[in-house]
C-alpha cells in the first residue's frame, strides 16, 4: 500500500505567492453533485501529482457548500488549502518525485 503523503503546512508568505501563481490557472478538475466519492478523489489525486497547484472548480450542484467542499478536499487529498474564491478552491500539495526544474519553490 503506498504512503499517504501529509498535507504540507505553508505560511501566509507562502500562501501569497501560490496564490500569485494559481491566479492564471484553469480549473482542471470539478466537483460534481457526487461529491467527494472514490473516483473523485482518485483523478484529483493523479492531477495534484502532476501539477503541485490546481484549482478546482465547485458547482452549484455539489452537496457541499464552497468552503466546506474545500477542506474536505483538503483533507482528503493531503493538501494544503490555499484559497476559497467564489466557487474556486486552489490546492497545493509539493512532489518530490518532479524534476528539480518543474517543482514548485515556495519563498
Amino acid at each position: 500500500m503506498a504512503k499517504k503523503p501529509k498535507a504540507p503546512i505553508i505560511s501566509t508568505s507562502q500562501r501569497r505567492h501560490l496564490r500569485g501563481l494559481g491566479h492564471h490557472l484553469t480549473p482542471k478538475v470539478m466537483l460534481g453533485k457526487e461529491g467527494l466519492s472514490a473516483q473523485f478523489l482518485k483523478a484529483a489525486d493523479e492531477v495534484i501529482n502532476a501539477d503541485e497547484l490546481v484549482k478546482v472548480r465547485i458547482p452549484e450542484s455539489c452537496p457541499h457548500e464552497r468552503k466546506e467542499a474545500g477542506e474536505l478536499l483538503a483533507t482528503a487529498t493531503a493538501t494544503a488549502l490555499v484559497q476559497v474564491l467564489g466557487r474556486t478552491v486552489l490546492l497545493y500539495r509539493p512532489n518530490p518525485e518532479r524534476s528539480a526544474d518543474k517543482r514548485i519553490v515556495l519563498p
